[in-house]
């Protein structure tokens, strides 16, 4: 009984789906065998090569280069999307738990493919792990939070923004483990998981997308279309282009050191309650989870 309660729980149902996507076969994206494919017409390979030991940005690679290879990644990765009716063709979809709907894991599989992609171009470091199918909870945290840039919530912004902020200061490799699932940006990953999660069924999480992207977001045998996936990408492709980790001049301070576990913020994060949405493109407004 306690495992129905848990899936009836928005927050729950939302990672169960999104963590079945995220184990499907073909989801991962090798972040060195992506990078240097997708730099190759358009760098030098010592650029490459900085790039993938360390970052684009720290390669000098201009943020329009990297604008350029992020839109030919979204427009591979939308021609891909299918209809959602023939997700039982698509590998490991038979191996999914019951309680997870096939159409939504293959459509949040592509959904991770993509932020994969624009991560890496942006200069974040390598999202899984190559040890076996295990997500671990920073990662997970993260996936959220760029779902939630993707369907149009700022507090989602706000707490990608913090995120990459931690990490260019430090100029690490690896998610601050800690802020992700205990620290300031732990309760906004609950928060966008849990309104997000509100709108997992087929007809209210359609409508959502409907509200997010006027005239595109149709449902069509029972999923989602593939316009739906294009204004996403490029909201998320938006967002990491515009943070000081994807820019090249940016460089860590002589003497400059923040732990990346606990963060002075003197402005509040944007708490889903208060969402005040971006003028670029309509977004979702989110509602209290119903009874």
């Amino acid at each position: 009984m306690k495992q129905g309660k848990d899936i009836e729980n928005p927050e729950s149902r939302f990672s169960a789906v999104l963590l079945a996507a995220a184990k499907l076969p073909g989801v991962r994206i090798n972040r060195e065998t992506y990078l240097r494919s997708a730099l190759a017409r358009r760098c030098s390979e010592d650029d490459i090569r900085r790039a993938i030991e360390e970052t684009p940005a720290a390669a000098g690679i201009p943020v329009e280069v990297l604008d350029k290879v992020a839109n030919d990644s979204i427009r591979f990765e939308t021609g891909k999307v299918s209809a959602l009716s023939a997700a039982a063709g698509i590998p490991g979809v038979l191996a999914l738990p019951a309680t997870v709907p096939a159409d939504l894991a293959q459509y949040f599989g592509h959904m991770v493919r993509i932020a994969q992609k624009l991560a890496y171009l942006y200069s974040w470091p390598d999202l899984f792990s190559d040890d076996g199918d295990d997500v671990d909870d920073a990662t997970m945290g993260v996936l959220t939070l760029f779902f939630g840039v993707m369907f149009g919530t700022q507090s989602a912004n706000a707490a990608v923004g913090k995120v990459a902020g931690m990490m260019s200061e430090q100029a690490v490799k690896k998610l601050p483990q800690k802020a992700l699932t205990k620290g300031l940006i732990y309760p906004i990953v609950k928060k966008v998981a849990g309104y997000l999660g509100v709108k997992m069924t087929k007809d209210s999480f359609a409508k959502s997308v409907s509200k997010a992207i006027p005239l595109v977001g149709a449902v069509v045998s029972g999923g989602l279309t593939l316009a739906t996936y294009l204004p996403m990408a490029k909201r998320l492709k938006k967002h990491l282009s515009s943070l000081p980790l994807a820019d090249p001049s940016h460089r860590v301070m002589d003497g400059e050191v923040v732990d990346g576990e606990v963060v002075e913020d003197h402005e509040p994060l944007a708490t889903p309650q208060a969402e005040q949405h971006g003028a670029d493109a309509p977004a979702i407004k989110l509602e209290e989870p119903q009874s």
